[in-house]
């Protein structure tokens, strides 16, 4: 994977060993350094200018680019942003105000092999017709069926805590919140989404995934089927 950031969440694969149980990545951002804060102005300043390309990492170098591992929700003031442009990021995770970017047409985070799940709520970006992913690394994929996380029950992930629910947009509060993976088209690619939702009834509301992912909507870990990958071929 050249030298772009990883990780080991896909090690045992390499290795040929059988897969064990993966967690979701648990890093936090660090809002006191200046990357994140120069990161801050230019989603500002991109929000003021109505600039249609939205590419932080060419502008705020590449080792101010390496510490961030996550976007702001500010990014929701970038409704002018057609392309957004992530490629050769250390991000882990994707906040789910990508949603309220409503004219995002084109998703470029390839290369960015620690990102391996997207929010449900990027699903509202219904304008995002194209997307350039780095699949491989993804959780379900159809290359190396890479585990799913066990989503916790009853409380928030690790990395967040979600205050609106990813499908009808109703605040939700834990214990009352239904945590779900979801394997979906978006763009181009099919992607393991995570659903925070703030009751069953939003989780039965889920769209059928594509045939050779998992049908319904899970909790992940080890004991959840997934198809073959020769599957995908046939």
């Amino acid at each position: 994977m050249s030298n772009r950031p990883s990780c080991k969440c896909f090690q045992a694969y390499y290795l040929g060993k059988k897969w064990s149980e993966i967690k979701l990545h648990q890093e936090h951002q660090d809002i006191e350094c200046d990357a994140w804060k120069r990161l801050l102005e230019l989603v500002e300043v991109a929000s003021a200018d109505e600039r249609e390309e939205f590419a932080p990492g060419r502008e705020i170098g590449l080792d101010d680019w390496s510490q961030i591992i996550t976007l702001p929700p500010t990014i929701s003031k970038l409704k002018f942003v057609k392309h957004l442009m992530l490629y050769g990021s250390n991000l882990v995770r994707i906040p789910p105000e990508i949603g309220e970017m409503t004219n995002l047409e084109t998703f470029t985070p390839y290369t960015s092999y620690r990102l391996h799940w997207f929010p449900y709520e990027i699903t509202r970006c219904k304008k995002l017709k194209h997307s350039t992913v780095s699949t491989r690394t993804l959780y379900g994929n159809y290359k190396f069926r890479l585990p799913f996380p066990k989503l916790p029950v009853g409380k928030t992930v690790e990395a967040g805590s979600p205050t609106k629910c990813s499908v009808c947009n109703a605040p939700v509060i834990a214990p009352n919140l239904h945590q779900a993976w979801i394997s979906l088209q978006v763009a181009t690619d099919v992607l393991p989404l995570l659903v925070n939702a703030c009751s069953q009834i939003c989780i039965d509301r889920l769209p059928r995934p594509p045939k050779t992912y998992v049908q319904e909507p899970h909790t992940g870990g080890l004991h959840i089927q997934q198809s073959p990958i020769d599957d995908f071929y046939r």
